[in-house]
């Protein structure tokens, strides 16, 4: 008899959003003025001090800022910018400020002109690929953090970040890369740990894919995803026990249908029927529509039908019921399907 279903594929940890500004670079003081000369000294003293009242926008914005005043901060900016929109450090903290807003459409602008402007600048180009990687725009994102990473390899944000859009491409070949360096430049990264464990879960590598989760676990604060990945890892090398008590953790956290669809496959696989029943029933109470509860209920009350010798009846019909539900919701389900047309037959 098929398997109730299949685990599910890691989530991936959710990824810590920050970002380092560039300094203000400070102009230097002392020139003297002169009274309408126009020689090449006296233009290039104007430049300067204009340059100067650019920054100093820039300074006064970020005094602006951590006094909590954002709109005070982004007019600075503004007029920052209108006298010089090559300046790049003003587009960067305009950047930040509508991130951190929520505004991450403004702020990819934002970022993207300083990238533009400053090609080798290493906080232009992560915090545009962090904030493109936010609004979903995973493929910009890749690109965007590769030209980071040229500039700085070894940096744990970035090759974590990349790592992470790639397993959302679901290419954890690709990710495995940076996944692995982001852990060596910050081994006390919890979530960089949780994001190498889940690449090692998708390239079948258990053993190690737990180690990182328990690695994860002590170095970061424990979530429901974190718990999910950890326990179908050790349900791929038979640990139900380990899975069990695991899941019971995530539930602890919080009740979902997939951590209690999960614990109906852990006692499924145990051989404990009834509870196996009762868990995904609870998923099903949760989600209506999560069909690998549907199938794993289904294939219990098969079981219990062929272990009665067939006779009740009951179990058979509402267990195809929920298998046809299962498959109206995802269709692309070969091994129920023929579960079905087996069944239906009696």
């Amino acid at each position: 008899m098929s398997e109730p279903t299949q685990p599910s594929k890691p989530k991936i940890a959710s990824l810590l959003r920050g970002a380092l500004l560039a300094s203000v670079i400070a102009a230097a003081g002392g020139c003297t003025w002169g009274t309408g000369d126009s020689s090449a000294q006296t233009r290039a003293e104007r430049r300067d001090a204009e340059q100067f009242r650019e920054t100093d926008a820039v300074s006064d914005a970020q005094r602006a800022r951590d006094a909590g005043d954002d709109e005070t901060a982004l007019a600075l900016l503004e007029q920052a910018i209108a006298r010089n929109p090559e300046l790049t450090v003003a587009h960067l903290e305009m950047g930040d400020i509508l991130r951190d807003r929520g505004d991450l459409v403004s702020a990819e602008r934002s970022f993207g002109r300083a990238a533009n402007l400053e090609p080798r600048n290493f906080d232009a180009q992560f915090n545009h690929a962090d904030v493109l990687h936010a609004l979903g725009r995973v493929v910009d994102a890749i690109r965007v953090y590769l030209r980071a990473l040229a500039i700085r390899p070894n940096d744990a944000e970035a090759n974590r970040g990349l790592a992470a859009a790639y397993l959302e491409q679901d290419r954890p070949d690709w990710a495995l890369p940076y996944a692995e360096a982001a852990v060596r430049a910050a081994p006390q990264d919890g979530t960089a740990r949780a994001n190498l464990g889940a690449t090692y879960s998708l390239l079948d590598r258990h053993e190690e894919a737990i180690q990182e989760y328990e690695t994860a676990a002590e170095l970061m604060e424990l979530t429901p995803d974190l718990l999910l990945n950890w326990a179908n890892s050790l349900g791929s090398i038979e640990r139900y026990t380990e899975m069990i008590n695991t899941l019971d953790a995530a539930i602890a956290i919080e009740a979902n249908a997939t951590a209690y669809e999960r614990l109906g496959f852990a006692y499924f696989k145990l051989r404990r029927y009834d509870r196996a029943t009762e868990m995904f029933r609870s998923a099903l109470d949760l989600d209506q529509r999560h069909y690998p509860a549907l199938n794993g209920l289904g294939v219990v009350l098969l079981n219990d039908y062929v272990q009665g010798g067939r006779r009740d009846d009951a179990l058979r019909i509402e267990a195809l019921s929920l298998l046809r539900r299962s498959l109206r919701i995802n269709s692309n389900q070969p091994a129920f399907v023929q579960l079905v047309s087996t069944y239906e037959r009696g």
